[in-house]
């Protein structure tokens, strides 16, 4: 089957850690970048354009130390330290490698493609509302999603997947407690 990305996230780092699908449940986990043709797959998808060598490496890297990070703060808990020194070495090198386009706004420009993405971690800590980050509410799911609802109710990373799922069980749920009476 075909992967098709979906970007529901709301931001490009939230889609590149949810690239690993049922994360919280260690029989059906997938990580989607196992395969070389998924990963150029994202990277159409969300624009960064063609895998450049060592893209295969590196990105996993990136999502892991974002979603170390991002993750406990989704569920309103303080990461480790050693958490937020891999993020910051991984910040401290999108800096390094890229070139300042304008003071004001603050540009930078990145030339390869991981260098593009660490700067967007960069910037999803600087600019992005992370009181707005939420994890999926889906026992197994574990993606996570900024939530740009007006009154910041959104549960799950996707109504139609996570959220079907949801309903369907609480329904059968019911059901069955109703036939049993």
């Amino acid at each position: 089957m075909e992967y098709r990305p979906e970007l529901v996230g709301g931001h490009l780092v939230l889609d590149l850690v949810n690239t690993v699908a049922w994360r919280l449940d260690e029989r059906r986990r997938v990580d989607r970048f196992a395969d070389p043709a998924n990963l150029r797959s994202w990277l159409t998808a969300t624009g960064l354009g063609p895998s450049e060598p060592g893209t295969e490496a590196e990105l996993p890297q990136i999502r892991e130390t974002a979603y170390a990070v991002l993750q406990k703060l989704a569920v309103r808990e303080e990461p480790n330290d050693a958490d937020l020194a891999v993020l910051r070495e991984l910040i401290e090198n999108a800096v390094r490698n890229a070139e300042l386009v304008s003071p004001r706004p603050l540009t930078w420009r990145a030339d390869t493609v991981t260098d593009r993405v660490r700067l967007s971690v960069w910037r999803l800590f600087e600019d992005e509302d992370l009181d707005r980050l939420r994890q999926c509410d889906d026992d197994d799911c574990g993606w996570l999603f900024l939530d740009r609802s007006k009154n910041g109710s959104r549960r799950w990373c996707s109504s139609a997947d996570c959220g079907n799922r949801a309903r369907a069980r609480r329904h059968y749920q019911r059901r069955h407690a109703e036939a049993s009476t």
